[in-house]
């Protein structure tokens, strides 16, 4: 069964990646852009697992689920690490 909290998380989801296709060339702008596309794409593939839990594969679309969450972290962590975490001492 789907939690209403799931598919509003899903459908907002939904839209940030029309926004981010709709405006690629913005963000390739920022500085690592791509990892932090990354992280984004990872975390969307998450939330549709959770979505699709609901209908089959209960157990093994959660573990994956998770998997995604974990390196979506990951990947928005070493984003910020690159942006912010780096400093050149002169």
């Amino acid at each position: 069964m789907i939690e209403k909290s799931e598919l509003v998380l899903f459908l907002l989801s939904l839209g940030v990646l029309f926004f981010l296709i709709g405006n690629t060339s913005r963000f390739k702008k920022i500085p690592s852009s791509n990892i932090l596309i990354a992280g984004f794409l990872v975390f969307f593939t998450g939330w549709v697992f959770t979505i699709l839990e609901g209908f089959f594969w209960g157990t093994f679309l959660n573990i994956i689920e998770h998997i995604c969450y974990i390196a979506g972290l990951v990947l928005v962590a070493v984003w910020c690490w690159k942006m912010f975490g780096r400093k050149e001492i002169r």
